[in-house]
């Protein structure tokens, strides 16, 4: 990364009490040292030694390259692996701080150039997770773990393409079942010879109910995922199309929460 700006002290005194709430003391001094910062603070609090050793490093170096090397290490998404919904709340705090300084931390653990914030109000929409886009419907996790990064670009068409496609995916690793489409979900939900069931399949209304789910699991294929395929992104209604789009894929994803295999779709 090119030579970025010294950051503002206030901000840089906010980015060090968010980031004394991600590790141990000891963690700090190791990755301190890994990014060549030295800890002259004499301080004994988490934040307040960051907070000294930023702003030595920003008058020594003239940048924020060192800070922000701190973060990529510290805040590292390996380091938060089976932690995700704390990963996302250290980034969002983050980033609602970052946002004055003209940058965003990715999920993917790499900063990118924004326009800089004018207010708080405007660096906290800024920041705002995934779920507030959506009128805070509540998304499948599933469905985040194939699209985030389209998503954090605004980019809904392929975000929901992706998200069907992520669909099929879950379906394939738990049935172990190599298809596609429709072809996948005729064997796999099959009423006779099924390879995953949310109920027994005993009564009328439960056989019912397990048809009308594979039924919308085929109309998501052919309605979302095969048009997207071939329609031209200008055609896309953005934002508005997605929340739907990715209402339905969370309902399918969450009736998969109750699927366990079958000892009749094992044996064949």
């Amino acid at each position: 990364m090119s030579a970025v700006p010294p950051i503002d002290d206030a901000q840089l005194e906010s980015l060090a009490k968010e980031l004394g709430e991600c590790g141990t003391g000891s963690e700090i001094t190791r990755f301190c040292k890994a990014c060549g910062l030295v800890d002259n603070s004499g301080e004994s609090t988490k934040w307040r030694r960051l907070y000294a050793t930023f702003r030595d490093s920003q008058r020594l170096r003239r940048s924020a390259n060192q800070v922000l090397a701190f973060i990529q290490r510290f805040v590292c998404p390996a380091r938060f692996t089976g932690r995700n919904d704390e990963f996302e709340q250290h980034r969002r705090n983050l980033n609602a701080i970052l946002a004055f300084a003209g940058l965003e931390y990715g999920d993917d653990g790499q900063f990118r150039k924004r326009p800089a914030a004018r207010n708080l109000t405007e660096a906290e929409a800024r920041a705002r997770t995934i779920e507030s886009k959506f009128n805070g419907r509540r998304i499948h996790p599933e469905v985040l773990k194939y699209c985030r990064s389209e998503l954090l670009q605004d980019n809904y068409f392929h975000a929901v393409f992706e998200a069907t496609k992520g669909l099929a995916q879950r379906i394939r690793e738990m049935s172990s079942v190599e298809a596609d489409g429709a072809a996948l979900v005729d064997r796999v939900f099959s009423i006779e010879r099924p390879v995953l069931a949310f109920n027994t399949l005993r009564t009328e209304t439960e056989r019912s109910e397990y048809k009308g789910f594979a039924a919308l699991l085929k109309g998501c294929f052919a309605a979302v995922r095969n048009p997207l395929a071939h329609e031209p992104k200008i055609l896309w209604e953005g934002e508005d199309d997605a929340a739907d789009y990715f209402s339905l894929i969370s309902l399918l994803h969450r009736k998969l929460d109750d699927c366990v295999p079958t000892h009749i779709g094992k044996t064949t």
